[in-house]
């Protein structure tokens, strides 16, 4: 990443009605990052997206995406961007060749370019035995990869993608994975994932962003957001099952320090702190305890989310019985 802003946001709100669909959002994506929005249904994630492409205009606050304000530009905006949407709208008419060279045309590509355009992306997706079938006939998974192959044919600068992994099997999903790798890491294409699948946003990206009703509520890498939201860390110790209540007795002495018995010779230990566990290690060597395997249990990217929609769920039902006492759900990095 090279640290520019691809998309800047500011008190950026869409209501529909009574409802507020987007609330005061600030956000800035850099370029060449996968940036993750989590989020329930309802969050506000495909505003967000609808907003940023220039299909919504914003009811206040300000964007500019690829340096362009999406709501004049949109046209001209939309040229340089991918999205795939989480049920994708192809022409079941129509082949998947045909699908594929209509966007083409759509979005620009240039005519003598777009047999090879075509031809790579059937490959890339591995529809090619399948080119000249209509799409109507495609099972999910094979929809979903024509849907991708479509969002990438005229090579956007910046890619949105709607839970792309959806009806994909382990193997389309991985090859997906290295492919939004490969654009980020060696052609520095941004790419923003709208997901519920936590799993697929900690291994990809560099910087997720929580929304809630709206609003940005967690920004920051799955890292810091594990470390300074996900609660405490635990330890597990293996060690020769008649030093158990040896190794119980040293981790007890320990400040703050809580250790259950969990099966012969495995101990787990609550509330260590990452710089406590050398010491602790050579606390029970010397005391002549065997230690065979220390592994570190660190919080989720799964653990944050429900932390925050937890805290956030209480919140509101502090706020529904004692409505003269403010509260917040926002955590800003």
């Amino acid at each position: 990443m090279d640290g520019s802003a691809v998309i800047e946001t500011t008190a950026l709100s869409r209501r529909f009605g009574d409802v507020t669909a987007v609330d005061n959002l600030a956000l800035a994506v850099r370029t060449g990052e996968i940036f993750g929005v989590l989020g329930h249904n309802g969050a506000g994630k495909t505003t967000t997206v609808r907003l940023l492409n220039g299909v919504l205009a914003p009811s206040a606050g300000s964007m500019r995406v690829l340096g362009l304000d999406p709501a004049l530009d949109g046209p001209q905006l939309r040229l340089r961007t991918g999205v795939l949407t989480e049920t994708p709208s192809l022409d079941e008419r129509l082949t998947a060749r045909e699908n594929l060279a209509y966007y083409a045309a759509m979005y620009a590509v240039p005519v003598n370019d777009v047999s090879r355009r075509v031809g790579q992306m059937l490959e890339t997706f591995d529809l090619s035995t399948r080119a000249d079938d209509k799409a109507g006939g495609f099972s999910k998974g094979m929809k979903q990869r024509l849907a991708l192959a479509r969002a990438l044919i005229h090579r956007p600068e910046l890619l949105f993608l709607d839970e792309p992994a959806a009806g994909l099997d382990p193997v389309a999903t991985r090859q997906l994975h290295e492919l939004i790798q490969q654009l980020s890491r060696y052609e520095k294409r941004t790419v923003v994932i709208c997901t519920h699948n936590l799993d697929e946003a900690e291994r990809l990206c560099d910087r997720v962003a929580v929304m809630e009703k709206g609003r940005l509520v967690a920004i920051g890498t799955p890292v810091e957001l594990r470390r300074r939201l996900g609660g405490a860390l635990q330890l597990v110790l293996e060690v020769e099952p008649a030093y158990i209540s040896t190794a119980l007795a040293v981790v007890g002495r320990q400040p703050k320090l809580k250790a259950f018995q969990e099966a012969s010779g495995v101990v787990t230990v609550q509330g260590a702190q990452r710089e406590q566990i050398p010491a602790l290690v050579s606390a029970l060597i010397a005391a002549s305890v065997p230690v065979y395997r220390v592994a570190l249990q660190e919080p989720t990217l799964q653990d944050v989310y429900f932390s925050i929609h937890g805290n956030s769920v209480k919140n509101e039902q502090a706020t529904s019985a004692t409505p003269s006492v403010p509260s917040t759900t926002e955590v800003r990095q």
